[in-house]
């Protein structure tokens, strides 16, 4: 278990020896970690390690066998979740057949946000040439970027993204990084990346998932001490040195 798991007090998140199976599968064994106020966590791993379904796990979603979730230390049951995280899945498609613009007012309006928010992320985000077109006739680029957009404009203190670079080119995801530490002021935020690269740029700590287990956790020097790897060695590298 991760030694920071018994620091509560000073903790966002505690995640404790989650379990999941699927029939006979062993989705999830002995998950344990912890994210700290204003954190970038990356969850890192290849696909099918495991990453969705313990963002599902932590969001009550999916029933798990056995394991604890706690917030600022204290137990979080499933349904009082989705006051503390909002959750944003890779390949949703909300409102499918309404305008950009009505789905982005829409939410605005439920989550209280300043009008100039909404046009500052629509800055941002350079969503301007697609707000009267409907989401689903959207490439899978533009729908990401209105994704990250509600995403932004909900008011949850933890975050938790499942590919949120996906469908970005290099120039694209660096603006939206520079936007995710922008706004990260109040936030806490596990991102589930499987593009390694991108994830060296901009999380914090990395979290590292194979086959549903836990294999590392820790900054990238302090994966690289405790794979015995150089100091200038990349994020692939401890990966790979680790599995």
């Amino acid at each position: 278990m991760d030694k920071n798991v018994t620091k509560q007090q000073t903790n966002e998140l505690s995640v404790i020896g989650i379990n999941k199976t699927f029939g006979t599968y062993q989705a999830l064994s002995d998950v344990s970690f912890a994210v700290t106020p204003g954190e970038i966590l990356g969850l890192i791993g290849p696909n099918g390690a495991g990453k969705s379904t313990l963002l599902e796990c932590i969001t009550g979603l999916l029933p798990v066998e056995s394991g604890t979730i706690r917030w600022q230390g204290r137990q979080l049951s499933p349904e009082k979740r989705k006051q503390v995280l909002w959750y944003q899945p890779d390949n949703i498609l909300p409102f499918a057949e309404q305008q950009v613009t009505t789905t982005l007012s829409f939410f605005q309006q439920i989550h209280g946000v300043d009008k100039m928010e909404i046009k500052q992320l629509v800055n941002r985000l350079e969503l301007s040439p697609m707000l009267y077109k409907p989401l689903n006739a959207l490439s899978k680029g533009y729908r990401h970027r209105v994704l990250l957009a509600l995403a932004l404009l909900s008011r949850q203190p933890l975050l938790m993204l499942d590919e949120p670079f996906d469908g970005f080119d290099l120039r694209q995801s660096l603006s939206v990084m520079d936007l995710l530490r922008e706004c990260r002021a109040g936030r806490t935020m596990i991102l589930s990346i499987h593009q390694l690269t991108e994830a060296e740029k901009i999380c914090d700590r990395f979290l590292l998932l194979d086959q549903g287990r836990v294999l590392g956790i820790g900054t990238l020097d302090e994966l690289r001490k405790q794979t015995g790897l150089a100091s200038d060695a990349r994020l692939e590298e401890v990966f790979l040195a680790i599995t």
